[in-house]
């Protein structure tokens, strides 16, 4: 078979069986963190924006965006999705270098709400959408996020995916789906990497993407199913780094429908690029053991790998935007003030002098032995050298956030409640959490009423 038959096989042999209860309880974990992205992303550029362009797709339709009002299907996917990548919280698969929950979780849940579906079959069609969406970001790899934002590429599969699910589609039109939405695949590194507003965008596209891929094949839209292996398919033309002649399919998806990836994601434990993470840990971890402030502090050198310096690594951000892929900025501010929240993109933290001094103190270079890990392990080296002459050094293995250091669920939830409050309020926050920690029973997926 090729791989989207593959795909569509998986998704037609677990519709057959329940899910797991670790799997549901995952998913369920996938959908608050999403939530928790989406309410700040709503209120903000570019998802406000949006709203205005796309003014005759709302006040009418099935759908809702996250504050309630009403909106046709791909309206909704296109703002949410956007909106849920906006303020740089949403999850990651760490070994398919992506966000899933973005694009998959809006595609879904407006077909959701379109039709009517219960929280159940949400859930779902997000575990579908996320099985088979990571393991495709797992085959593209390194080679792929040279040049691609996976969001944007990958996160069509998953919005596809999970739409496919949503609406039931037999076996061969769901590989159709999987094989039209190959095509509409896009998002380019370089939007990423100045004063943009094009990164949450390719969220939102991703989204509106999927659902139209599936919805056409629904209507018989036929594509080539063998659009990603083919001589000049998705893999040889988004993968090829000259070392090797196309992705590895069969390793990537040897262990779908044996094993989740949902059970394995990594939700964000600060409001700024994932790739500086590992950074902000260790350096923390480190200022605490040595018992100093960021007064005390001539030197940081932080070894990390090569993506992190070409994604993360602005130097001199001059806006919010570029302050949170700056690994420079957010190791400073976190020394300097003790952790990365959103306050440290406040046009007036911006600009903080002791935050801005100490960047100047801080160096950044390619470890070797870190570089080789990625994408499966995201590590930084950090060391401090004090103003009297002492320096220690601290290796940062993992992320807190990650598959290996995770949230719990108690930690999980007051990061949807940090974020959500102050736009839903706290009463209507905590209301909203209750309910989707018991999705699996809610008839309906309109939670806004």
């Amino acid at each position: 078979m090729f791989v989207v038959e593959r795909c569509a096989a998986f998704a037609q042999a677990i519709r057959a069986r329940p899910l797991a209860p670790q799997v549901l309880h995952h998913a369920k974990r996938a959908v608050i963190d999403w939530h928790a992205a989406l309410f700040p992303g709503a209120v903000m550029a570019p998802a406000r924006l949006l709203e205005r362009a796309l003014a005759e797709d709302l006040d009418r339709g099935d759908a809702r965006l996250a504050l309630g009002r009403s909106a046709s299907l791909r309206a909704a996917a296109r703002i949410n999705g956007a909106a849920a990548h906006t303020a740089e919280v949403d999850d990651i698969f760490r070994d398919g270098i992506y966000h899933p929950g973005a694009p998959t979780i809006a595609a879904a849940l407006a077909l959701a709400q379109a039709h009517g579906a219960s929280g159940e079959r949400l859930l779902r069609a997000v575990v579908v959408g996320y099985e088979i969406s990571t393991r495709i970001g797992v085959a593209m790899g390194r080679a792929h996020y040279r040049y691609w934002h996976n969001t944007g590429t990958i996160g069509a599969f998953g919005a596809c995916a999970a739409a496919a699910e949503l609406l039931g589609l037999e076996r061969v039109r769901f590989a159709h789906a999987l094989a039209t939405v190959a095509t509409f695949s896009a998002g380019l590194q370089q939007a990423m990497r100045g004063d943009s507003m094009s990164k949450p965008l390719h969220g939102g596209h991703a989204a509106d993407a999927g659902l139209v891929a599936a919805l056409a094949a629904r209507e018989g839209v036929i594509g080539s199913l063998d659009v990603l292996e083919g001589e000049a398919g998705y893999g040889r033309a988004m993968g090829y780094d000259g070392a090797r002649e196309g992705p590895d399919w069969d390793g990537a998806f040897r262990s779908l429908n044996r094993e989740f990836n949902i059970t394995r994601m990594t939700f964000k434990n600060h409001t700024c690029c994932g790739h500086s993470f590992a950074a902000i840990d260790g350096a923390l971890a480190l200022k605490e053991r040595m018992g100093i402030a960021a007064g005390d502090i001539a030197r940081v050198r932080i070894g990390t790998y090569k993506a992190a310096l070409e994604v993360a690594g602005i130097e001199q951000p001059k806006s919010a935007s570029e302050a949170r892929f700056s690994t420079k900025y957010t190791v400073a501010t976190a020394l300097t003030h003790g952790s990365v929240r959103f306050a440290a993109f406040e046009p007036e933290r911006l600009e903080d002098p002791a935050t801005r001094e100490l960047m100047r103190r801080i160096e950044l270079a390619i470890d070797p032995a870190l570089d080789a890990a990625f994408p499966r392990q995201r590590a930084a080296r950090v060391a401090i050298e004090t103003r009297t002459g002492r320096r220690e050094e601290f290796l940062q293995p993992t992320r807190i956030g990650d598959p290996d250091a995770p949230l719990s669920d108690q930690q999980l939830g007051d990061k949807y409640l940090e974020l959500a409050g102050p736009v839903l309020g706290a009463r209507r926050a905590r209301a909203l959490l209750a309910r989707l920690w018991r999705l699996e029973h809610e008839p309906h997926c309109d939670l806004s009423e």
